[in-house]
């Protein structure tokens, strides 16, 4: 039986409870969480905290500058970083360097400077790095990449993506750090490299130009004042905020009061901001087409997300030389009310919110609705079956978190996910913002990606 490995945790937000009781629980076999780091040190403790109260030893709490120190120290032999987005490339490089290897959350990085001084690392340290893009393992997303890999449709020709984001949790981008585009690259960052990742990963593609358009048109003041909005709360955790249903109250949920609002003190985070302030930078409505090398040829990515929908979910199309598949999913069907008040937790997913269960859930899940439907040309169309997803994020989560702990099983559909894989859906992004700046399409060869270019040769 292998040796269990030793963790370290850097960022201590929500997203660091998937990890914490996945080492605490199913996988407590496979290794031990042995150190957290956050700039807050209080988040830090209450995650340190969940762990020992599993019966699990108690962690090291660090700084996060002191990772690469306590790697060598600890014998760590992987760092897990769900960190701000512009944090990554700092925090992958330093545990590379210091001899673990890194498990990052989406999005590998914001920049070219970022993705460009991870390839060097991975170059120079021959150590491995892992994107946790959990969509991959979703049933209904695996289903239709294998109608693709078994050549159902034939060769690709065109993808049309549409995701939309509800006023819960398209809204909650708008009021924590994610509002800064210097912190998250913005949605086309930070969001759709999941979206990205998942055309890549169906078409087995890899980008080369991108167009982008779109704009800040809902959320802000400017916005707000247009449509007479009048004066509006600071923050949702306040007498206004708790009857303004887009506000979010903290103290009414008891993990966000324990994370958040109990820990301001350290660090002045506030989590609750009002999505119809000053000083967002992010867009909310964001279109792209993208051109791609496919096997067989070249495929073009049309791509639209907006950020306050009324409900949550995806629509994408795929068309070939021999038909087309069509994947409808409604994630969460409406965003309800109670007198004036939002129902609905944003820090977590639909499909979690719908079971009555929150990140790292176990629980058998299905959204409102999810189809896939393939139709070859000349044939009646087909609807193909789609499995119950177990967990959050469609059944990804529990997926992604076996073959991260316990390591990855043969898969002929390749759903673990290299460091390259996120360089190809980053690099959409990055070259999305950069036409949003200039107005022109963008080359992803003309970013600077150093040996990280080597990523963008088709597979």
């Amino acid at each position: 039986m292998p040796t269990p490995r030793r963790y370290a945790l850097v960022g201590a937000g929500s997203r660091a409870t998937m990890y914490v009781d996945a080492l605490a629980g199913p996988h407590a076999a496979d290794g031990d969480l042995v150190a957290v780091a956050d700039t807050n040190p209080g988040r830090a403790a209450l995650h340190a905290r969940r762990y020992v109260d599993a019966g699990r030893r108690a962690p090291e709490l660090l700084e996060p500058a002191q990772l690469a120190e306590a790697v060598q120290r600890l014998g760590v032999d992987r760092v897990i970083v769900t960190t701000p987005d512009h944090t990554h490339a700092d925090l992958v490089v330093a545990a590379l360097d210091a001899g673990a290897d890194a498990v990052v959350e989406k999005p590998l990085t914001t920049s070219p400077e970022g993705v460009r001084r991870i390839a060097e690392a991975v170059e120079r340290t021959g150590r491995d790095v892992l994107v946790t893009f959990n969509y991959r393992y979703a049933p209904r997303n695996t289903a239709l990449r294998q109608v693709i890999a078994d050549g159902g449709i034939g060769t690709v020709t065109s993808v049309h993506f549409e995701w939309v984001l509800d006023t819960a949790h398209g809204a909650d981008y708008f009021r924590r750090w994610h509002r800064q585009k210097e912190n998250s690259g913005g949605l086309l960052v930070h969001k759709s490299s999941h979206h990205f990742d998942l055309v890549n990963w169906w078409t087995q593609g890899v980008p080369q130009r991108v167009f982008a358009s779109g704009g800040l048109r809902f959320y802000g003041a400017a916005n707000a004042a247009a449509r007479g909005l009048g004066p509006r709360p600071e923050r949702g955790t306040s007498e206004a905020g708790r009857a303004d249903a887009f506000s979010l109250d903290l103290a009414a949920d008891p993990k966000l009061r324990a994370l958040y609002l109990e820990n301001e003190q350290h660090d002045g985070y506030l989590r609750d901001r009002d999505v119809f302030d000053d000083g967002i930078t992010i867009e909310d409505n964001l279109a792209l087409v993208v051109d791609s090398v496919v096997p067989g040829g070249t495929a073009t990515l049309s791509y639209a997300l907006n950020a306050h929908s009324p409900w949550e979910g995806y629509v994408v199309a795929v068309n070939g030389t021999l038909g087309r598949a069509e994947l409808t999913v409604v994630e969460r069907g409406e965003v309800p009310l109670t007198e004036g008040r939002r129902q609905v937790d944003p820090s977590m997913h639909p499909e979690d919110v719908a079971a009555g269960s929150g990140e790292g859930s176990e629980k058998s899940v299905r959204p409102v609705s999810e189809r896939l439907l393939v139709q070859r040309h000349f044939e009646p169309a087909h609807e193909v079956d789609i499995p119950v997803g177990e967990g959050g994020h469609g059944g990804g989560d529990a997926l992604l978190l076996r073959d991260v702990f316990a390591g990855p099983v043969p898969d002929p559909l390749h759903r673990t996910a290299s460091w390259r894989d996120g360089v190809r859906s980053v690099v959409v992004g990055i070259a999305g913002n950069r036409s949003l700046e200039t107005g022109q399409a963008v080359r992803v060869e003309e970013l600077d990606l150093g040996p990280a270019v080597a990523a963008l040769a088709r597979p």
